[in-house]
C-alpha cells in the first residue's frame, strides 16, 4: 500500500530539489535560533547561511557526534545548547536510555511531532498494512521514541491492540481470541516467540497474523534470519527502522522485501561516509558505509549531519512497487564492529552466515572478543548454538569456520553449545559479549 502516492513515487530528482529548498531554511533556521550549530559552524569555517552553501555542499560541513549534544547538557538545559524552541513551542519531550544514568532527551514541536508520524505511517504502510486491518504491538509507549510510531497505526486507520514488552502469554492470547492481520516487534523477540510457540505447541503458522513488522534492532533484512520467522510465523515478514534522535521508522520495506525506503523523504536528508575516516560516500547502488542524517524541517532540536552509527547497504535501482527513494538495508551498527586484521567484522553478519546452516543450528550466536576493545587477534570465538534435539555432527563447527572465512573473510574459533544454551531476549539480541 502506498499511503501517499503523489509524495512517494515523485521522481527523485524532484524530490531532492525540493530537499534543496528545505535545507536552505533549516540551515538559516540553525544559524538564528541554536547556539550549538552558530558556535560549531562557525568554527569550522563556516560564520554564515551563505558560506554553508546548499544540499549539494553538505558534505563540507563538520559532522555531529551524539556526545558532542551530551556535553552541552546542564541542569539548566538539560537538553542541551542544540535546543531551538521555546518552552511553550514543545508539545512533547522523549528521552533515551543514557549509559551514565542520565537520558539524552528528544524535544518536539508539534510539526516534528506530526512530521515523525507521517514518516513513520508511509514506513509501516510499505509493509501492506491497511486501513480497517488489526495490528498487534510489543512496544512500551513509556518515554521512548518508539511509543511515537504506535501513533503511524492510528494514521494508517489501523485497529491497534497494544501489548507493551514482556508480556507474551498476553500478547498470544491476543493473537489467539482478537485475531489480529499484523504484529510489529523486534526481530529477537518474532523470533523468541517462534521458539515459544514451538515448546507450547502454540499454532503460530496457523494465527490470523500475515504479516510480521520488525524494527528496532539489525536483522530483520537478514535472509537466512527471516527465513526462519516467516516459516515460524506462516506470516511476511518487512523491517522498519528509525533512529530516536532524528525520528521513528524513518525507513520502511515494501512487499518486495529488497530493502527499506525512505519513508521519511521530505522530512530528512541521507548520506553515506565511510566510518573510520569520515569520508564522504556516494550513494550508488549497492554502495554501503555509515549512515548519516540530517533534518530538512524540524524546528525543537533540529540536527546537521548526525552520525547514526548505522552500517547499510544502499538501493537505488527501481522497485517494483513505484517507490522512488533510495533504500537501505542495515547490517549492523559500526559501534558493535569488531576489526580483525583489518577486516570489519559486524556480529549480524556472523549470524547472517550461521543462520544458513539450519535446522543443525538454532540461529543463536554469541561472539566473544578475547579482549577489550574494537581491534582483535584472530581466531575471533564464535559461540553457535544448535537447534533443538540436533546433535554436533561430526566437521559441522569446522564447516561453519570455513564459510565465515570465505564470506567475511574472518578466521573463527567455532563453539558449538546444546539447544537453550544462549539467552534469549523479549526485546534486543546481545550478539557480542564483551
Amino acid at each position: 500500500m502506498i499511503l501517499e502516492p503523489e509524495i512517494e513515487t515523485r521522481p527523485w530528482t524532484e524530490q531532492l530539489a525540493l530537499d534543496a529548498a528545505s535545507y536552505r531554511t533549516q540551515l538559516s533556521y540553525l544559524f538564528e535560533r541554536s547556539a550549538f550549530y552558530r558556535e560549531k559552524l562557525t568554527a569550522a569555517g563556516f560564520a554564515s547561511r551563505e558560506q554553508a552553501g546548499g544540499l549539494t555542499d553538505i558534505t563540507q560541513l563538520p559532522l555531529t557526534e551524539k556526545g558532542e549534544l551530551k556535553e552541552t547538557c546542564t541542569p539548566e538545559n538539560p537538553i542541551g545548547t542544540h535546543l531551538c524552541a521555546t518552552p511553550s513551542e514543545i508539545v512533547r519531550i522523549y528521552s533515551t536510555s543514557g549509559t551514565t544514568g542520565t537520558p539524552s532527551y528528544i524535544p518536539l514541536t508539534a510539526g516534528d511531532l506530526d512530521s515523525w508520524v507521517t514518516g513513520s505511517a508511509r514506513s509501516y504502510a510499505a509493509s501492506g498494512i491497511a486501513a480497517g486491518q488489526r495490528i498487534v504491538s510489543t512496544y512500551d509507549a513509556g518515554p521512548f521514541v518508539a511509543g511515537a510510531a504506535l501513533a503511524a497505526f492510528d494514521f494508517i486507520g489501523l485497529c491497534h491492540i497494544p501489548v507493551g514488552t514482556e508480556n507474551t502469554e498476553r500478547l498470544m492470547l491476543a493473537i489467539e481470541l482478537l485475531k489480529p492481520e499484523a504484529a510489529v516487534l523486534t526481530p529477537s523477540y518474532a523470533a523468541h516467540l517462534v521458539d515459544w510457540a514451538a515448546e507450547r505447541n502454540f499454532d503460530l503458522r496457523g494465527s490470523s497474523v500475515a504479516r510480521v513488522l520488525v524494527a528496532g534492532e539489525p536483522g530483520g533484512g537478514e535472509s537466512p534470519f527471516r527465513a526462519k520467522l516467516e516459516e515460524g510465523w506462516g506470516a511476511k515478514v518487512t523491517e522498519a527502522m528509525g533512529i530516536g534522535d532524528i525520528g521513528i521508522s524513518l525507513w520502511g520495506e515494501c512487499e518486495e522485501q529488497d530493502g527499506m525506503h525512505l519513508g521519511a523523504r521530505g522530512f530528512v536528508h541521507a548520506e553515506l561516509i565511510q566510518p573510520e575516516t569520515s569520508a564522504a560516500l556516494r550513494m550508488d547502488d549497492g554502495a554501503s558505509g555509515e549512515l548519516v542524517l540530517t533534518h530538512l524541517q524540524h524546528f525543537a532540536a533540529p540536527l546537521l549531519r548526525f552520525r547514526t552509527r548505522d552500517h547499510v547497504q544502499v538501493r537505488t535501482s527501481p522497485c517494483a512497487c513505484g517507490r522512488t527513494s533510495p533504500r537501505v538495508r542495515c547490517i549492523g551498527r559500526t559501534d558493535d564492529m569488531l576489526i580483525v586484521r583489518g577486516v570489519n567484522v559486524f556480529p549480524s553478519a556472523v549470524r547472517e552466515v550461521v543462520s544458513a546452516f539450519a535446522p543443525e543450528v538454532s540461529g543463536h550466536i554469541l561472539v566473544r572478543p578475547a579482549k577489550p576493545g574494537v581491534k582483535q587477534e584472530p581466531p575471533l570465538p564464535v559461540t553457535v548454538e544448535l537447534a533443538q534435539r540436533a546433535t554436533a555432527e561430526a566437521e559441522l563447527d569446522e564447516a561453519i569456520r570455513e564459510k565465515l572465512r570465505t564470506v567475511l573473510v574472518v578466521q573463527t574459533r567455532v563453539e558449538l553449545v546444546p539447544w537453550g544454551s544462549l539467552a534469549r531476549n523479549e526485546y534486543k539480541s546481545k550478539l557480542v559479549d564483551r
